[in-house]
């Protein structure tokens, strides 16, 4: 896809990648792009910059990300790619016990990291699959390929985004509907900063800027690839995981003991 033209939306677009993807698609000639995310203001100050509109939405609520949907085809007769972005972190309440995250913890994950994904889907198909065409990028993260040491959470949430991208692939892509996943590993946005930086392992591999992982999204839908993988190292991991589990879950243990301090 070349987004030139075309009626995009981006969720979590008030700041951090949400925002890069709306003005790179803005620098790339998108028609138009309606900026949504729940802090509203700062989603107003990015639609203002890039000529688009603001919607103040929680994207775990079905029925506002349906209105929103419905507002933007009604402006703009129909949606050409939906960047469904927004995310949220959290670990788990206590290092040793992977269980430990409170409900409201898990439930927050599960309906920003995996439902949002859904009702994007659900809001926007039917207008896409009557045109026979209409593209999906959902932000994930490597951590839904691979782990999240910390957080089991994201990490399970993170996965099952990954199940349900696949799903919509296989489901949708004979009706002429893509899908791609962005996997980044760190990225200096505020949940990267919030989690510790630098310390984190996800960022051994080095902390790319929301602008560079943009730049990684426009060639990735120019390639329609599944996955885009902003830190390409992340595929190897992946191999590795694929090929020896046993191996690769001792190396993750090894991993998180050095980060604890403990090996």
């Amino acid at each position: 896809m070349n987004v030139q033209g075309k009626i995009v939306i981006v969720t979590g677009g008030a700041d951090g990648i949400g925002a890069a993807l709306c003005r790179r698609f803005a620098k790339a000639g998108a028609a138009h792009i309606a900026v949504v995310d729940r802090n509203g203001e700062g989603a107003a100050q990015v639609a203002a910059e890039i000529g688009g509109k603001a919607y103040t939405v929680d994207v775990s609520d079905y029925a506002a990300v349906a209105a929103m949907v419905a507002a933007v085809e009604a402006d703009h007769g129909r949606i050409d790619l939906f960047c469904s972005n927004a995310g949220v972190g959290g670990g788990d309440a206590e290092v040793d016990n992977a269980a430990s995250a409170p409900d409201d913890v898990w439930a927050r994950g599960w309906g920003v990291n995996v439902m949002a994904h859904v009702y994007a889907a659900r809001a926007a198909l039917p207008g896409m699959i009557a045109r026979g065409e209409g593209y999906f990028l959902n932000t994930v993260s490597a951590a839904g390929l691979l782990s999240q040491i910390g957080s089991a959470v994201y990490s399970t949430t993170k996965h099952a985004a990954i199940g349900f991208a696949e799903s919509l692939a296989i489901t949708e892509g004979d009706l002429g509907i893509k899908v791609s996943v962005l996997c980044p590993q760190g990225v200096d946005t505020a949940m990267l900063r919030a989690g510790g930086g630098s310390a984190q392992p996800q960022n051994l591999d080095g902390v790319l800027t929301p602008e560079d992982v943009a730049e990684s999204v426009l060639a990735g839908l120019e390639a329609e690839s599944f996955l885009i993988l902003p830190h390409p190292v992340v595929l190897t991991y992946m191999q590795r995981k694929t090929g020896d589990y046993d191996r690769w879950l001792g190396g993750m243990r090894r991993l998180r003991a050095k980060v604890l301090g403990r090996g």
